[in-house]
């Protein structure tokens, strides 16, 4: 008589078999947490960039700065959600790494966006200096 084996309840063995997962309220919590920093950074970064603009007194003209360093912050900004993403998905996070991917391309959207939008007005200033928001930023 033959007698059924029951599975084993504990399987140390690792391989290329066994997908590893990491646990779902954890990985949640990273995704959510990650966002939230990332988003606070942005609002800083291009809180400064308004703020640049910001003059209190009546009599001067101030305008806002160019784009170019707080653009390029938001990219390392997005460089560091794709590093993020990266690292999620050889953990197994996988709510960290979508949620990483939709912020990763958020951020590629507003920079590549401000890149035009700062081209432009570039282009504008180097057609007629006198215009609107052209003076000298040296």
């Amino acid at each position: 008589m033959s007698l059924p084996a029951a599975p084993s309840a504990f399987d140390a063995t690792t391989g290329p078999g066994q997908p590893r997962r990491a646990d779902r309220g954890a990985d949640i919590g990273a995704g959510c947490g990650l966002v939230f920093v990332e988003l606070i950074i942005l609002l800083v970064i291009f809180g400064l960039w308004f703020l640049s603009g910001f003059n209190l007194d009546p009599a001067e003209s101030v305008t806002t700065d160019p784009l170019w360093n707080y653009l390029a912050a938001a990219g390392g900004v997005g460089v560091l959600t794709v590093v993020a993403a990266a690292l999620a998905a050889r953990i197994g996070a996988i709510v960290t790494v979508v949620t990483q991917a939709v912020m990763a391309a958020l951020i590629c959207i507003v920079v590549f966006g401000g890149v035009e939008v700062q081209s432009h007005q570039d282009q504008r200033c180097r057609d007629v200096p006198s215009a609107a928001g052209c003076e000298d930023h040296d």
